[in-house]
Formats: structure tokens, sequence, C-alpha cells
């Protein structure tokens, strides 16, 4: 949570908003890295937590060439993370 700088942020109910598009039709992220850490930490999270298993599985398939909308779903999957630690 403090590597992602949501350490004071509201949790979340969902852990992704419902019909939303992950596209490449935006900018490219300028470093890459923080969102392949984030993604490669939620991989590790889902050997416990299957209730995120489908929503990584969505991230990890941008995570080649994430744009800048891709960087705030994870940041959703660990404010749900915070509201839902067990």
């Amino acid at each position: 949570m403090k590597d992602g700088g949501i350490l004071g942020v509201k949790p979340l109910n969902f852990p992704m908003e419902q019909n939303i598009k992950l596209s490449d039709a935006s900018d490219l992220l300028k470093d890459p890295s923080q969102y392949r850490r984030l993604v490669e930490r939620l991989i590790y999270f889902t050997i416990t937590r299957l209730d995120i298993m489908y929503y990584v599985h969505v991230l990890s398939r941008f995570i080649h060439a994430p744009h800048k909308p891709h960087m705030e779903a994870p940041l959703r999957v660990l404010r749900y993370q915070k509201g839902a630690p067990g």
C-alpha cells in the first residue's frame, strides 16, 4: 500500500468499475515500471485472494505497454484490498 501511495485513501467495495474499457487508445506511460511492479504484486496476492484473480488477469494483458488509463485500474484493486483485508 505504501508503494502505491494510497495509504490514506478510502477503501472500495469492488475491485474494478463495471463496464470499464481498458484500451490502447491513449498515451503510453512514461515509466511503465511502476505499473508492472503493481501488477506483479497483485499476481502474488492471487495466491491467497481468489476474488481478484480475474481482475489481475485483465491488468496483466497490458503489462507489455501500459497506457495512462491502465495505471488507475491496479490502484483501484489495491483500494479494494484495503477494504477487504481478509
